[in-house]
């Protein structure tokens, strides 16, 4: 993905284009048979018409809490003219069940680089709200930096998590062993968990 000029209104993060690629390069993979993804957490939302053109069997709904990525999200969308992109909506992962356009039923649900950006409680609905939406076989993605064992996996990862806490104390970069406990109680169960370029990681769960 490269990082071409955005469109009127919409907002840019560089990483998008650093990391868009290889999480496209497995969602190809785990997305494989489903029709209808919920992103969470879509930030600048220029990741969504990114997927969607390499995926258009899906409908991809974009889906932020804030006012400002749903403006950008739409902006993105609009100069994209990606047909299988339907209008982002404002929505808060800490506060499921979430109303939905009415026809969409998501089959999958992916959250990028959300919830370290977010209070845990964000997490938590995220997991819980996935739990009770996918049917049996629907995939929950995740992608960002995590701790591991309790430690973090590199110093830089350690040095942005000391920056989000500064920012905010109830941000932070999360341990995967919670996350994983968290879906398994949801319902979710952990298929696989992946290391991704800039010490990243990407975590695939499936309802059972």
């Amino acid at each position: 993905m490269d990082d071409s000029t955005p469109p009127p209104g919409a907002l840019h993060a560089p990483h998008t284009g650093r990391n868009s690629d290889p999480i496209l390069n497995i969602l190809k993979r785990v997305l494989r048979g489903t029709s209808a993804v919920l992103e969470i957490g879509c930030g600048t939302g220029e990741q969504a018409p990114y997927f969607a053109a390499a995926l258009p069997q899906l409908r991809w709904l974009p889906t932020d809490f804030s006012a400002a990525a749903i403006a950008s999200a739409a902006a993105w969308r609009t100069g994209a003219k990606i047909k299988n992109i339907l209008p982002p909506a404002q929505l808060d992962a800490a506060s499921p069940p979430w109303a939905l356009p009415i026809g969409f039923a998501p089959d999958a649900i992916i959250s990028i680089n959300m919830i370290h950006i977010a209070p845990m409680a964000a997490c938590e609905g995220l997991i819980a709200g996935a739990g009770a939406l996918l049917g049996e076989g629907g995939v929950l993605f995740l992608y960002g930096p995590y701790k591991q064992g309790g430690a973090h996996t590199a110093p830089s990862n350690e040095m942005f998590d000391q920056s989000l806490r500064s920012r905010d104390p109830a941000w932070g970069i999360r341990d995967i062993e919670t996350i994983i406990e968290l879906a398994q109680h949801n319902g979710l169960a952990h298929q696989e968990t992946i290391d991704m370029p800039s010490n990243n990681l990407s975590v695939i769960f499936r309802r059972g």
